[in-house]
C-alpha cells in the first residue's frame, strides 16, 4: 500500500509516517519500481497501534524502545506497565495541581468582584497588585506561572537558543 493509502485509512499525513519510520517505529517499506513507498498490510496496524499509545499519554522515544524491545523479541509488557503507572501518577498529581489553583482563583475572583463594587466606574481597581505575593506552590513555581522544564540540549542547542547561541526569547 502507498503513503496516501495508508496515510488516508490512519489519520496521519504522510510526513508523520516519514518520521515514524526515522524513529525505527515503522519499518522502512520496500520501493516500487517508480520509487514510491510500497508499505506491507501489517503497517496499518503497526500505525494504529502508534496513535492510540500515543493518545493514552506514551511519548515517541518511549514508544521507539518499546516497539524495538517487541521487534527484538523481548516483551516490554512490565515496562510498559511501569511508563502507565507513571503516567497515572503525574496525571493525577496534575489535578490535584489544577484544583488547588481552581480554588485559589476561585477566591481571588470573588475578592476581585468585591474589590471593582467599590471602585468607581473609570478608576483603575489595580487588581494585579492585589494579587497575594504566595499561592500555593508545586515544586518551584507558582501554580499559574508553572512552566514546561526545558528540554535537554541537543549539539549545544536548548529550547531558547537559536543555532547562533542567541536567546530567541
Amino acid at each position: 500500500m502507498r503513503s496516501g493509502e495508508l496515510s488516508r485509512l490512519t489519520g496521519v499525513s504522510t510526513d508523520t509516517l516519514r518520521h515514524y519510520e526515522r524513529l525505527g517505529l515503522l519499518a522502512k517499506p520496500p520501493r516500487t519500481s517508480g520509487g514510491y513507498r510500497d508499505y506491507p498490510a501489517d503497517s496499518l496496524d503497526r500505525v494504529r497501534l502508534i496513535r492510540r499509545a500515543l493518545s493514552v499519554g506514551f511519548s515517541l522515544p518511549e514508544l521507539t524502545t518499546i516497539l524495538k524491545m517487541r521487534d527484538g523479541g523481548q516483551p516490554p509488557c512490565r515496562r510498559v506497565q511501569a511508563i502507565a503507572v507513571s503516567k497515572l501518577q503525574q496525571i493525577k498529581q496534575q489535578i490535584r495541581d489544577l484544583t488547588a489553583m481552581r480554588d485559589q482563583l476561585d477566591v481571588l475572583v470573588k475578592n476581585w468582584k468585591i474589590k471593582l463594587s467599590r471602585t468607581r466606574e473609570g478608576e483603575p481597581a489595580r487588581l494585579l497588585e492585589a494579587l497575594p505575593r504566595e499561592f500555593t506552590r508545586t515544586s518551584r513555581r507558582s501554580l499559574l506561572t508553572k512552566k514546561k522544564r526545558p528540554k535537554a540540549r541537543v549539539n549545544g542547542f536548548g529550547p531558547n537558543r537559536s543555532f547562533n547561541g542567541r536567546s530567541s526569547l
